[in-house]
C-alpha cells in the first residue's frame, strides 16, 4: 500500500529489466510533448531513470508543456529532467530541441462538446506540426481507444484490425490525429507507433477513483456503460517507452489496455465490500460498450504487473487514507462521444 504521493510516484516511475533492456538498445534525447498532463509527469521521470539505468545518462528527456502547474516542473527539474515551457498550440515548434525519439501525449478532450474546432486544433492540427518539426524521429503517439465504435460486452472488444468507427467529435479528431501521423510515415518515412490507450490508473485519478469515491460517498453508481477496461499507468507509460523500438513508416497500432473486462457492477460492488457499505446501483447495462482486445500488446510487452484486484485494494485504501486525488473524472460512462 502506499503512504503518499511520493510512495506512488516512486513505484510508477520504477523501470522495469524489459524497459532498461529496450532503452539500452537505443540512442539519442527524448523529447516529450505534452508532459504537464495526467501521464507526463510519471513517463518522464520513468524514462530519466530508465535511461541512467541503461547507462545512458548523457542522453537527455525534455518535458515540454505550459506548465500550469509550476510544482510539476519544479519536481521534474529535481529529478534529472529539463523542463521546456512553451504552448504547443501557439508556440513556435522550432525552438523545440531536437531528438532521436518523441512521445506525443497532447490531446484535447473535455469541453469539446460545446467547442468542437479545439478538439481538431489540439487532436489534428498539431500533429501535423508535430510530424513536420521531427521527421526524422521515432515517434509514439498516444491515441485513444475512442477511434473504435461501441463493441458488444461478450465479444471480448476491439482489436488493431477491426474497424475504427468514431462516435462524436472528439473521437473524430482522435483518428484524425493518427491519420496525420501516418501521412508523415507514407510522406517523409516517419518511424509511428500509435497507442489507442484506454484507461489508466494512476489512484489520484481514473475509472477506479471514479467508481470508489461515488461508492464511499453513498452514491448510485451508474452501470449503464456497464463494462470497462483499464491498465495499471506504470505499465502504460513502460509501453509507450518500449514501443519507440516498434516505431515505423508502416505505423505500428497497438490497443494498450488490461486484459480484463472489467463489469462495473462488480467493481462497485467490490469498492462496497471494502468500505463496509452496500453498493448503490442505477441503470441497468447496455449490450455494449467501449472495449479493446490488447492481446498483442500483451504478447510483445508481457501482461501488466498489476491485476485488477490489486488495483482495487489500492484504491481502495488510497481512499479511505485521505490521499490526494485530482477532482477530475474520466467520463468513462459516456456513450454519445460528447465530452
Amino acid at each position: 500500500m502506499f503512504t503518499s504521493e511520493e510512495d506512488l510516484q516512486d513505484r510508477l516511475t520504477t523501470p522495469s529489466a524489459a524497459l532498461v533492456a529496450d532503452l539500452a538498445a537505443g540512442e539519442g534525447d527524448l523529447v516529450v510533448l505534452g508532459a504537464g498532463g495526467k501521464m507526463g509527469p510519471t513517463l518522464c521521470r520513468l524514462a530519466r531513470r530508465g535511461l541512467d539505468a541503461a547507462g545512458r545518462s548523457r542522453d537527455r528527456v525534455y518535458a515540454v508543456s505550459r506548465w500550469s502547474d509550476p510544482r510539476a516542473a519544479r519536481d521534474l527539474a529535481g529529478h534529472g529532467v529539463e523542463i521546456v515551457s512553451l504552448d504547443l498550440l501557439g508556440g513556435d515548434l522550432t525552438t523545440l530541441p531536437d531528438a532521436a525519439d518523441v512521445v506525443f501525449m497532447m490531446g484535447v478532450k473535455f469541453g469539446t462538446s460545446t467547442a468542437p474546432y479545439l478538439a481538431w486544433i489540439g487532436n489534428a492540427v498539431l500533429p501535423a506540426r508535430v510530424a513536420e518539426r521531427y521527421p526524422d524521429a521515432r515517434i509514439a503517439v498516444f491515441s485513444t481507444g475512442n477511434v473504435y465504435p461501441l463493441t458488444p460486452v461478450t465479444g471480448g472488444g476491439c482489436t488493431e484490425r477491426d474497424p475504427v468507427g468514431p462516435v462524436g467529435e472528439y473521437a473524430m479528431s482522435c483518428l484524425g490525429r493518427e491519420r496525420i501521423f501516418e501521412h508523415a510515415a507514407a510522406a517523409r518515412g516517419t518511424r509511428v507507433a500509435i497507442l489507442r490507450l484506454n484507461y489508466a490508473i494512476d489512484l489520484r485519478y481514473g475509472v477506479l477513483a471514479d467508481i470508489g469515491r461515488t461508492v464511499r460517498a453513498g452514491e448510485p453508481v451508474d452501470v449503464t456503460t456497464g463494462h470497462v477496461n483499464v491498465v495499471w499507468q506504470g505499465y502504460a507509460n513502460e509501453v509507450a517507452l518500449r514501443s519507440l523500438r516498434h516505431a515505423a513508416a508502416e505505423p505500428f497500432v497497438l490497443n494498450l489496455t488490461g486484459p480484463e473486462t472489467a463489469p462495473v457492477r462488480r467493481v462497485a460492488a467490490a469498492f462496497a465490500e471494502r468500505f463496509g457499505r452496500e453498493p448503490v446501483l442505477a441503470g441497468e447495462e447496455a449490450g455494449t460498450a467501449l472495449l479493446s482486445d490488447a492481446t498483442l500488446c500483451h504478447r510483445l510487452f508481457g501482461y501488466p504487473e498489476v491485476p485488477l484486484g490489486t488495483l482495487i485494494d489500492w484504491q481502495a485504501a488510497w481512499l479511505e487514507a485521505g490521499l490526494p486525488t485530482s477532482g477530475k473524472p474520466t467520463r468513462f460512462a459516456v456513450r454519445d462521444g460528447r465530452f
